[in-house]
């Protein structure tokens, strides 16, 4: 017989050649991001911050769906403003924690990602989804405007065509969001492991050290103004260089040979 879904870990973790997959597994609550699955993913992720032999994540989900945001039944069981302020606030710390750490964070989309699950989505680096995939903020369809989720759309796409999701609580589908740039790629269901496989081979054949300055530097500039991003990416552009990665880069490169990277 199968076990009992409350028996079973929220969270799963597989580790295979430098890619640490994480998948959401409460599959009949949709993945909803309760309070500890919001402490798992954090736990989770911290340990993944420190591994150098982790080189990327993938976030997945369970069952019929990637993700449907916050658990509204536990949100209503626990009707008080100092509840609500900590568990949006280790939610917004779990999603600066997928900006801040040096790996690429790749979102892997099947079915619906709603709300905060939307937001996961917006926050990962990368994000890939099978052709089915539906996405929307839909809190303002129960009184609810999606303001922490609206950070995360509000830079990965145009303003407009955020505010449209925030206002509505319409879905999108797949391919519309891959034209606001919500997404990466939208492949068949069936590709859809192989695609983001593409994506992390890639990712674990580069620098660690260039990838992890890149992102940081990256994420940094978006928020300055054009002078000071531009003194940001030169610093960072000079430190690059210094480093043996780069050296061992731009010799393999002018030897013809593959690189092998030294990690510093």
């Amino acid at each position: 017989m199968n076990a009992p879904e409350s028996t079973l870990p929220i969270l799963l973790r597989e580790d295979s050649d430098g890619v640490a997959t994480l998948t959401l597994n409460r599959p009949a609550q949709f993945n909803s991001l309760s309070e500890e699955m919001l402490s798992e993913l954090q736990a989770a992720l911290n340990a993944i911050a420190a591994d150098q032999s982790v080189r990327a994540v993938v976030i997945a989900g369970a069952g019929k769906a990637f993700c449907a945001g916050h658990d509204l039944k536990q949100m209503r069981a626990n009707h008080s403003k100092a509840y609500m302020q900590k568990l949006f606030k280790a939610c917004g710390k779990l999603m600066m924690t997928i900006v801040e750490m040096p790996q690429p964070v790749i979102a892997r989309i099947h079915g619906i990602a709603t709300a905060a699950g939307c937001q996961l989505v917006a926050m990962c680096d990368l994000a890939v989804a099978a052709e089915g995939a539906r996405f929307a903020v839909s809190g303002i369809n129960v009184g609810l405007f999606c303001s922490t989720p609206s950070v995360a759309l509000g830079r990965a796409m145009g303003r407009k065509q955020a505010m449209e999701m925030l206002l509505t609580g319409d879905f999108i589908d797949a391919a519309e969001a891959q034209r606001r740039g919500l997404i990466n790629r939208v492949v068949p269901l069936d590709q859809l492991d192989a695609e983001v496989k593409k994506l992390t081979d890639s990712i674990c054949a580069k620098s660690a050290v260039a990838v992890g300055m890149g992102k940081q530097m990256f994420y940094k500039q978006i928020e300055m103004g054009l002078d000071g991003a531009y003194q940001l990416a030169v610093e960072t552009m000079a430190c690059n260089m210094m480093t043996d990665d780069a050296t061992e880069g731009i010799d393999a490169f002018m030897q013809k040979r593959k690189p092998e990277w030294k990690g510093c």
